[in-house]
């Protein structure tokens, strides 16, 4: 592509699909696929589309923005064997820490990763790791802390904690630098995010931030001749539901063979705009009387939004609550 050929990414199941109707016997080699791939394009280019040429804003907003949600996955790989761990020998924690990979909690565990080292701890240095955490009642929880730290509990061998401290004290050192690199990947994306020309549209939805909204571009790309339409914006992003019919039989499915991430920012956009929508919130709750359960509805939501904020772009305009929702209303009055 950065030498200017056009290219055209073809599904590997597609391919083997028509490997078959050049030949059944089964028979595969490099010389035949790059025949067939040649005879894809020759045949059947109206039905295949060439990869769309993002900006290079678009493409270095992309990267950052996925390297920032892979290190937030990591980071939650991370605390699941941190809880993991705990759970094995020092239960006491998770009942004093719900957010492990908050500060102040990986601050103390830190100090004192086993049992007898947290029942030590101290009220200033209990009360200096909330305050620095900016806590709120800082008495209240130092109290709270105290009394489930220095509660009886059952306890390993000597040999097996250590070994389990050792394990904490680990696991507590990569969530500490996760958080750090967390943070400031984050102000790279929001600064990358400023500076692309659709950033003040994708910030105008409805439940899009800065990250959230960076992501959704970034996967979306900003190409605009990348879809004919909003359905074909909403077949790329996945929620689109897919029907298949024979004869009198006619099932309509979600569409599960899409772009993870896109995915995953689309759920999250659809919960968040609940919040900050009328629109968005009657057509949930619209989805939820017709016993359509929770996961559903959002990505019902999540298909209208998408056809709402193809429209801004198509249109080069804000996003107006009044006009995104005009048709439910009517049929609403």
């Amino acid at each position: 592509m950065s030498a200017g050929y056009e290219v055209f990414a073809i599904n590997p199941m597609s391919v083997a699909r028509y490997r078959e109707r050049h030949s059944t016997s089964g028979a595969k080699s490099d010389t035949a696929d790059a025949h067939l791939l040649a005879e894809i394009v020759r045949l059947d280019r109206a039905h295949h589309r060439a990869v769309a040429g993002d900006s290079q804003e678009a493409e270095a907003l992309k990267l950052v923005a996925r390297t920032h949600q892979s290190l937030i996955w990591d980071r939650t790989r991370q605390v699941l064997r941190l809880r993991s761990a705990l759970r094995d020998f020092f239960p006491a924690a998770l009942q004093a820490f719900p957010d492990l990979d908050a500060p102040d909690a990986l601050e103390l565990l830190a100090k004192a990763p086993d049992p007898e080292r947290a029942a030590r701890l101290t009220r200033a240095q209990i009360t200096a790791a909330l305050r620095r955490a900016n806590r709120r009642y800082v008495d209240t929880k130092t109290a709270q802390l105290q009394g489930i730290l220095r509660a009886d509990q059952l306890t390993r061998s000597p040999v097996v904690q250590s070994a389990y401290a050792a394990i904490v004290t680990g696991q507590v050192a990569l969530l500490q630098t996760l958080n750090t690199q967390i943070d400031q990947l984050g102000a790279v994306v929001a600064d990358h995010f400023g500076r692309h020309p659709d950033a003040e549209i994708y910030a105008s939805q409805p439940g899009l931030g800065v990250i959230l909204g960076a992501r959704v571009l970034g996967e979306f790309g900003d190409d605009p001749h990348r879809y004919a339409d909003a359905k074909a914006r909403k077949n790329c992003a996945g929620t689109s539901p897919i029907t298949r019919a024979s004869g009198t039989k006619k099932v309509v499915l979600a569409r599960y063979a899409r772009n993870r991430r896109l995915g995953d920012a689309l759920q999250q956009w659809a919960q968040c705009s609940l919040r900050g929508s009328p629109g968005a919130r009657a057509y949930y709750d619209a989805m939820r009387s017709r016993k359509i359960g929770h996961q559903a509805a959002l990505r019902q939501l999540a298909n209208r939004l998408v056809g709402i904020l193809h429209g801004c772009l198509k249109t080069r305009t804000a996003y107006d609550e009044t006009v995104a929702w005009a048709h439910q209303n009517r049929a609403a009055s």
